[in-house]
C-alpha cells in the first residue's frame, strides 16, 4: 500500500473531499483506488482563523509500484509518498491445552487490568479479575450520591471500581509511549470494538469522554464473561500468600483463600492500603518521583480563540491545550490531564483527605476548561525514607485541603494565590463571571500554605509563563482547585525484563505499579503483560 501524507484541507470538509484529494495527489480516478484508510488526522491551526485538517493516509492501488515511481518524480514530494508500513499486533496462541488450567488472578479492573484480563480471556487462559469496588453502574450512582451529599463510600468512588480512575476524567487516549509493535493501535481497536467512534483509531489527540466510556467498559466486562473469564467485585485482595519467595495465594476480604501462581498487580495508583500490605509482605519496591498542584479553571471561549482564533470552532469542539515550563528552582511545572469543555471533580477516596480531577463527557459542551497545573516533586521533596514516604506526603497534602475547604473542594482565584503570605486573602477581590465548575461543593479558601513554599513559587511562576505562551492564563480570575495529588503512583513495584517480580509468580503492572501513567500506556501495558503471561503459562 502507499502512505499518502500531508494532504492539507480546509475545516469543514466531507470525508469524499479527502479521498478526492488523495486520488488528486497521486494523478488517479477516485474510482482508480481499491482501498483507503486514514492513518492519522492533526489539525493545522497556524494560520488560524483560517484552521485544516492534516492527513496521512494508506491507499491501495492497481499497479501500487508504477504510480509511487510517478508521484515521486516530483522531488518536492518524495516526503509525502512512501510504502506504508504497518505493525500489526500479534498476540501469543496457547500451544497446549495442558496449561490452561493454570488460571491467572488479576488485582483491579481499571485499564491495566481489563486489557490484560481480556487479552487472557482471548487466549483460553480463563482469567479471574477481582475488584474492591462495584460495578460501573452502581459506580456512578456512588459517585452521583457522594458529589450531591459529600457522603463517600471508600471502595466506590472516582478512584475505586469497574474502569479505574479514569473512567471519570475525559478519556484521553493519546500516549507517549514508544510502541514499536503495534499495542497501541490494539488498545484503540479493542475500544472501538467495544464502542468508541472509529475517529480514535486517526485523531492525533483522541478522546472518548466519561458517558462513553462506562459504556465501553461494561462491553468489555461482558466479553470477558462470555470468553470464560470471571470478574468479582467488592472483592478486595487483603493478603498474599508466599512461601520460599513463591507466589501460593491470596486472601480476599480477609476471609476466602484463592490459591494462585500467577498474580497480576493492576491495582491503581491509590490503593494506598494494597501499597502497604505488599510492602509487610516484602514486595520489593520503591518511592518514585510524582507531581503536584491545582486544577486550574479558565473560559473555554479563551481558550478556543488562543488555540484556533475563534471563540466557537464549530465541529472542532472544544479546544485542547497543553504548557510546559522550567523554572528557576529546576522544577517543571506543566499542565496535565487536560479538559475541554470540562468540570472540576471532587475525586477523594479516604475519610478526612481531599483530592480532586478533572472530567469531560464526549461533547466537551461545558463553559470552562481545565487542567491540572503541576509542579514535579520527588523523594526529596517527601520528608521520610522509605517506599511509602510518596504516600504519606499525598496524605498530608489532602488532609490539609480537606480543611482548608470543610470537606468541600477548596478554590482561590489566581490573583490572591499569587500574593505574598503576609498579605491577607481576600475571595472577593476579583469578582468575575467565571465561576468554578465543579462535582461535588467547593468553598473559597486561601491555598497559598497548602504546597511547600518552593512548590508555590514555581508553579507562580510557570503560570506567567503559560502567560505569555497562551494569552490570559496566568489570568487574575483563573480558578485554582486543589489538591492535584493523584498524577501518578508514588510507588513503582519493582519488576525485571520479563515483567515479573522477584516474588515468582507476582506481575507488577500498570499505572499503580509504576509503569503507565494513564488510560492508553496503562492498557498497553496490562496487554503485554497479558502476553508474557499467554508465553509463561502456555510454553513453560
Amino acid at each position: 500500500m502507499i502512505l499518502v501524507s500531508q494532504l492539507k484541507l480546509h475545516i469543514p470538509h466531507e470525508m469524499a473531499d479527502v479521498l478526492c484529494a488523495t486520488a488528486r495527489s497521486l494523478g488517479l480516478r477516485e474510482d482508480e483506488i481499491l482501498h483507503f484508510e486514514i492513518q492519522r488526522r492533526s489539525i493545522d491551526a497556524r494560520k488560524k482563523p483560517e484552521l485544516f485538517y492534516v492527513y496521512s493516509v494508506c491507499v491501495k492501488v492497481a499497479n501500487e509500484k508504477k504510480v509511487l515511481e510517478r508521484a515521486l518524480r516530483n522531488k518536492r514530494a518524495k516526503e509525502q509518498f512512501s510504502i506504508a508500513e504497518k505493525t500489526t499486533f500479534a498476540f501469543p496462541a496457547p500451544k497446549t491445552e495442558e496449561f490452561r488450567n493454570c488460571r491467572p488472578v488479576i488485582i483491579g479492573a481499571g485499564p491495566a487490568g481489563l486489557f490484560c484480563a481480556y487479552y487472557l480471556a482471548l487466549a483460553g487462559l480463563r482469567p479471574l479479575l477481582l475488584e474492591r469496588g462495584k460495578r460501573v453502574e452502581e459506580r456512578q450512582a456512588d459517585v452521583e450520591r457522594f458529589w450531591q451529599t459529600g457522603k463517600l463510600d471508600p471502595n466506590s468512588n472516582v478512584q475505586f471500581g469497574e474502569g479505574g480512575a479514569g473512567t471519570f476524567s475525559d478519556g484521553k487516549l493519546n500516549t507517549l509511549v514508544k510502541d514499536k509493535e503495534g499495542r497501541n493501535h490494539a488498545v484503540l481497536e479493542t475500544f472501538v470494538k467495544f464502542g468508541a467512534k472509529e475517529e480514535i483509531l486517526y485523531d492525533s489527540k483522541p478522546h472518548i469522554g466519561t458517558d462513553e466510556l462506562s459504556k465501553i467498559i461494561k462491553n468489555m466486562r461482558n466479553a470477558i464473561l462470555e470468553l470464560g473469564g470471571e470478574m468479582r467485585f467488592e472483592s478486595q485482595m487483603t493478603e498474599v500468600l508466599i512461601e520460599d519467595e513463591k507466589l501460593c495465594g491470596i486472601m480476599v476480604n480477609d476471609n476466602e483463600k484463592i490459591e494462585c501462581n500467577a498474580l497480576v498487580l493492576a491495582i491503581g495508583h491509590s490503593a494506598r492500603d494494597t501499597f502497604s500490605m505488599l510492602y509487610q509482605k516484602g514486595i520489593p519496591m520503591e518511592a518514585k518521583p510524582f507531581a503536584v498542584g491545582f486544577r486550574a479553571e479558565h473560559p473555554q471561549e479563551m481558550i478556543n480563540f488562543s488555540q484556533y482564533g475563534l471563540k466557537d470552532p464549530g465541529v472542532l469542539g472544544a479546544a485542547p491545550y497543553k504548557v510546559t515550563a522550567k523554572t528557576k528552582s529546576g522544577r517543571g511545572v506543566y499542565s496535565f490531564c487536560m479538559c475541554p469543555g470540562g468540570y472540576v471533580v471532587n475525586a477523594s477516596s479516604e475519610e478526612g483527605r481531599l483530592a480532586v480531577n478533572g472530567m469531560s463527557y464526549s461533547a466537551r459542551d461545558g463553559k470552562n476548561a481545565n487542567s491540572a497545573v503541576i509542579v514535579t516533586v520527588d523523594p526529596v521533596d517527601f520528608g521520610g525514607d522509605g517506599p511509602l514516604s510518596g504516600i504519606a506526603f499525598q496524605r498530608e497534602l489532602e488532609e490539609k485541603a480537606y480543611r482548608l475547604g470543610g470537606g468541600k473542594i477548596p478554590v482561590q482565584r489566581f490573583g490572591n494565590y499569587q500574593k505574598p503570605l503576609e498579605e491577607a486573602d481576600d475571595p472577593k477581590a476579583f469578582e468575575s463571571e467565571l465561576k468554578p465548575c465543579c462535582k461535588g461543593e467547593y468553598a473559597w479558601a486561601d491555598l497559598r500554605t497548602l504546597l511547600p513554599e518552593e512548590c508555590r513559587s514555581s508553579l507562580i511562576e510557570g503560570m506567567h509563563q503559560f502567560g505569555r505562551q497562551i494569552k490570559g492564563f496566568d489570568r487574575d480570575d483563573c480558578i485554582f482547585s486543589g489538591i492535584e495529588s493523584r498524577t501518578s503512583s508514588p510507588v513503582r513495584i519493582l519488576r525485571d525484563e520479563r515483567l515479573s517480580s522477584k516474588i515468582q509468580g507476582i506481575y507488577p503492572c500498570g499505572e499503580g505499579a509504576g509503569y503507565a501513567g494513564g488510560i492508553t500506556s496503562a492498557a498497553m501495558d496490562g496487554l503485554r503483560v497479558a502476553q508474557e503471561l499467554t508465553k509463561r503459562l502456555t510454553n513453560p
